[in-house]
């Protein structure tokens, strides 16, 4: 599965998402690849990796001057790769303006990576350009990360109307995994207000999992380590450990689904086993 971790707005623990479930998803013993599709390369630098420029990235694997495979580094926990980003990604957007197939270049990168891994998480920019058009085509799941505050649902309104774009424009399957709410602090009245409200107009399409505001996910990127590495017991990365199950158990039921529909016959009728 390519899941894309998104949203248009900063600041809502996007970067801190895609990496925490990425280290939580390895330690499951699920094989995972993290691509850094965001010119700030915060991803990378999570683990240690900060490519400057000319350094093998993915951009250069973008833009067709190196194999994908060969843009890949493997991170300090076992069952997990990174594909690094750094600043040579910032004129990625410029230069594929007038090029065929833009805004299909990742998914078709990814493609050939499908077979070595379990799980393939990009984090993408905190903007609507073509870097993240690419992160959106590519996917099969949208996960969306969103801060309990009061402007949520807007911004989230903005982001499930641009996927209904994609899916419509580029016939890109994009669904929704989950929204996640984070950076949740239970003792405001507003936080539990705004929780109230996306979960009952979301529903099931919540995660039960919340991430809640903690120092010790704030400090493990200026370490560069994922949570998991810096402080275990923490409740962030408890919360990421959580987390990674209920995907885990969500990616299994859609999947129980998916083989129920392939066992319909066309009138309807179920083919005995």
């Amino acid at each position: 599965m390519i899941l894309t971790v998104a949203n248009q707005k900063g600041g809502v623990g996007k970067t801190t998402t895609a990496v925490n479930l990425a280290a939580s998803l390895a330690v499951a013993e699920r094989k995972v690849l993290l691509v850094d599709f965001d010119p700030q390369g915060n991803a990378s630098s999570a683990f240690g990796l900060n490519r400057q420029f000319g350094e093998p990235q993915i951009y250069h694997a973008l833009m067709g001057e190196l194999s994908i495979k060969d843009t890949i580094v493997e991170s300090m926990l076992p069952n997990l790769d990174i594909l690094p980003a750094g600043q040579d990604l910032i004129g990625a957007e410029m230069e594929l303006v007038h090029a065929p197939s833009r805004h299909d270049r990742l998914r078709s990168l990814l493609g050939v990576l499908r077979d070595d891994y379990q799980f393939i998480i990009i984090d993408s920019p905190p903007s609507l350009g073509l870097l993240t058009l690419n992160a959106l085509v590519a996917a099969d799941e949208i996960l969306v990360p969103l801060q309990a505050e009061f402007y949520a649902m807007e911004g989230l309104s903005h982001l499930l109307n641009t996927l209904d774009q994609v899916r419509s424009t580029f016939h890109a399957p994009c669904k929704l995994s989950g929204i996640l709410l984070t950076l949740v602090d239970r003792r405001t009245r507003l936080a539990e207000q705004v929780c109230a409200d996306i979960r009952s107009y979301f529903g099931d399409s919540v995660f039960t999992t919340e991430i809640p505001r903690n120092v010790r996910l704030a400090e493990a990127p200026s370490h560069a380590k994922p949570v998991l590495l810096y402080a275990i017991k923490s409740r962030g990365a408890q919360a990421y450990l959580e987390l990674a199950s209920e995907f885990i158990e969500r990616s299994a039921s859609d999947d129980l689904v998916t083989l129920g529909q392939g066992l319909q016959r066309p009138h309807g009728q179920t083919l005995s086993r």
